[in-house]
């Protein structure tokens, strides 16, 4: 059932002790400012002479106005970093590839293609947030140059999971593909990142960054040239297929719909509320906007209950 459709099917019973409690709310605003203007008769300061980190200009807090951009991602950063639900999320990901894996080996016959496993690299695979760490403690966001020095550090740590499920993969005969989006300058550094912590076939042959496009289609194409895909694992839709690359948050979801059968059997997502192409629909793929353009799409892309109607008004 949609919202609105719950919203209209409200009884008018269940609507008037709302609309009550609106207008006893509307009293009270109305006292509170008869008492208001009372203390700025006497000489105390009005809640609007009183500096308020509460106080907005452009719809957001002032105080939110003030920090910068990059702080709205601390707390999806430490979500990652210190929650018990992002890692039993990791460990049920890995463990539906680890069930999926096994249906797709007893079904396999001997004159089958090999199969094969393709992952994404970057939360999927590896935590990448010590990076954005770095980025949240300096007040900055992504540059291409610090993120190649974090790469070259190869300090990654493994996500909960998933070297044991690869290494599963690999013993029981099938080849683990790693296709990046990674730029080939960081192929070395990225190769002793993932040896250094027990993956298998960490290797130049099964580790695929980008070259020309961030598309992955290309070299998803590579391995089924020889292999049968029996799993994709990514953070991102475009890591399953490029179909899901659209311009709109409407048709992104329109296309999950088209492929739903997919997820939880072929497809297995990790969950990354940091970043993503989800951000990028809602700047209109206009990356390189100004903070402040990013904040004000952010806002306009918010679902906002309107507590003076009892509605949601939608997001752009």
């Amino acid at each position: 059932m949609t919202a609105g459709h719950h919203e209209s099917t409200l009884s008018s019973r269940t609507r008037k002790p709302c609309l009550m409690r609106r207008l006893a709310t509307l009293s009270t605003s109305a006292a509170l400012l008869l008492t208001m203007a009372g203390c700025a008769s006497s000489g105390a300061p009005t809640v609007e002479q009183t500096p308020s980190l509460n106080s907005t200009e452009g719809g957001a807090p002032a105080a939110a106005q003030a920090a910068p951009l990059s702080d709205q991602a601390m707390l999806a950063t430490l979500w990652i970093q210190r929650s018990a639900e992002f890692h039993g999320l990791s460990l049920q990901a890995f463990n539906v590839a680890h069930d999926r894996l096994n249906l797709a080996l007893a079904r396999r016959s001997a004159e089958d293609k090999p199969l094969a496993v393709v992952v994404d690299v970057d939360d999927t695979v590896l935590d990448t947030t010590s990076y954005g760490g770095w980025a949240l403690r300096e007040g900055r966001t992504y540059d291409s140059q610090s993120w190649a020095d974090w790469v070259d550090d190869a300090v990654s740590t493994a996500s909960p999971g998933a070297v044991d499920f690869l290494n599963y993969a690999h013993d029981s005969g099938v080849d683990v593909y790693y296709i990046t989006n990674r730029k080939a300058g960081g192929k070395q550094a990225t190769i002793d990142n993932l040896a250094a912590l027990g993956f298998p076939q960490a290797n130049a042959e099964h580790v695929m960054p980008r070259t020309d496009s961030s598309d992955k289609t290309a070299r998803r194409a590579s391995v089924t040239a020889e292999h049968d895909i029996v799993i994709l694992m990514g953070d991102n839709l475009g890591d399953f297929d490029q179909a899901f690359q659209q311009a709109t948050s409407a048709a992104r979801h329109a296309e999950v719909e088209k492929q739903a059968g997919e997820f939880g059997r072929r497809f297995i997502m990790l969950p990354n509320p940091t970043y993503g192409e989800w951000e990028g629909v809602v700047y209109d793929g206009n990356w390189g906007a100004s903070d402040a353009e990013k904040r004000a799409m952010r806002e306009a892309a918010l679902n906002v209950w309107q507590p003076e109607s009892g509605s949601v008004s939608q997001g752009k």
